[in-house]
């Protein structure tokens, strides 16, 4: 996030072995739509860090609505529409995930002082960032056509190529030269297509019916214990870190509907803990 604010603030500070515009706001990432997932999972972090079970908040309640600014305004600057998308879903899941704690931490003051308080925090940081030039996600959303984006535009091309190869599997790493076989003349350019922009799909695409097996049981164990998760809540409710890898999981899957983030180093090692968080063990008498 610290150098996304760099970034933003309009100087070039980026990895220069990787991709990407030299205007654009994406920290470590190559690409935007993964950094703003990042700050997504930040929105459903700094909550379970700021309400810690069995103790206040004390002074890192000021310092979670400061993040929570931070977060939004970088996935503003990404450019993501996606981002828009997931950072919503990442404040109501962080919201979620600490409601008992904050709602008796917080019982002292009248119950319309924290969410009007946020609200308008966060809402006078965007304005200014729109009327600064610097909400990219904002004006993306209402600038690009829906149907000239090359995600939608690819689909059925995808789609067919899962048909083509099934139940073998096209063959992990491929995904660009099995695109340019089958690539119609409406979707040439000087750019190349290098994911599907759906994982799920191209999970599917490369390793065919076995990958496809081993996606279904992954996300068939992510049910499951997400399942379990609530039911260990409803005993012991300050037993956060299941849900929150839940959670963040969760983000990650509606991320890979159209993109590719589990392809990246840095979100492997997100999924990793997040996993391990949901697969800790169930409290005494869940």
């Amino acid at each position: 996030m610290l150098i996304g604010l760099v970034q933003f603030s309009g100087v070039d500070f980026r990895n220069p072995l990787l991709n990407g515009d030299e205007r654009q706001v994406s920290g470590l990432f190559a690409n935007r739509n993964h950094f703003a997932l990042f700050m997504a999972m930040g929105c459903v972090m700094a909550p379970v860090w700021a309400f810690p079970p069995n103790h206040r908040s004390g002074w890192r309640l000021p310092v979670l609505l400061g993040l929570l600014v931070l977060f939004l305004l970088m996935i503003l600057a990404t450019g993501s529409r996606a981002g828009l998308v997931l950072g919503g879903v990442g404040l109501v899941l962080g919201g979620m995930l600490v409601w008992p704690r904050m709602r008796r931490q917080l019982s002292r003051y009248p119950r319309w002082v924290l969410p009007l308080g946020g609200v308008l925090l966060m809402a006078g940081f965007v304005a200014t960032s729109v009327v600064a030039g610097r909400a990219a996600s904002i004006d993306r959303l209402f600038a690009m056509d829906q149907a000239q984006d090359m995600r939608t535009r690819a689909l059925p091309t995808v789609l067919g190529m899962i048909g083509t190869y099934f139940p073998v599997g096209s063959g992990f790493g491929g995904f660009d030269p099995i695109f340019r076989i089958n690539e119609p003349f409406d979707l040439l350019k000087t750019t190349y297509f290098n994911h599907a922009h759906n994982d799920f799909l191209e999970i599917v695409l490369d390793g065919g019916l076995p990958a496809a097996l081993l996606l279904a049981g992954a996300l068939a164990w992510w049910g499951y214990a997400s399942f379990r998760a609530v039911r260990s809540t409803l005993v012991a409710p300050d037993d956060v870190p299941p849900l929150l890898g839940s959670a963040l999981l969760l983000l990650l899957c509606i991320a890979s509907l159209f993109d590719y983030p589990a392809r990246t180093p840095m979100m492997m090692a997100m999924t990793i803990i997040a996993a391990i968080w949901l697969a800790q063990p169930r409290k005494e008498g869940a």
